[in-house]
């Protein structure tokens, strides 16, 4: 970043810190809903944390390959470690559960290993 005290970049100097178009970067804001910039008077304010984001999406497009769509998927293992373990034990499923689902077949497991053991302990 040039300035480490700035808050809040503009969306031409987004542009140009990441290297992707402004059109582009409006477009990614309706397909990844990480990205969302203040509007202040018909601005578009991003912060550094936007930025990284940015960058991220943008290496996962044109660096590796990925479409809009394994990106979202990728930022969403990214973001949640329990997709990420499901996407690593379980490669054919993953990610077409809901996180929550997810979570409620954890728990149902870890309660059936609970009465398998209070039924051994007697």
């Amino acid at each position: 970043m040039e300035n480490k005290e700035k808050r809040y970049y503009r969306i031409g100097e987004v542009s140009r810190l990441t290297g992707v178009d402004q059109h582009v970067l409006r477009y990614w804001e309706g397909e990844f809903r990480e990205i969302r910039p203040r509007r202040v008077a018909k601005q578009r304010l991003y912060r550094a944390e936007d930025i990284k984001i940015i960058e991220r999406i943008k290496d996962l497009l044109y660096k590796d390959g990925f479409t809009i769509a394994g990106a979202k998927k990728r930022l969403m293992e990214d973001r949640n470690p329990v997709v990420s373990v499901q996407a690593e034990l379980f490669p054919d499923t993953c990610c077409k559960a809901e996180p929550e689902a997810i979570l409620e077949d954890i728990r149902r497991g870890l309660v059936s290993i609970k009465k398998m053991l209070e039924g051994a302990e007697r």
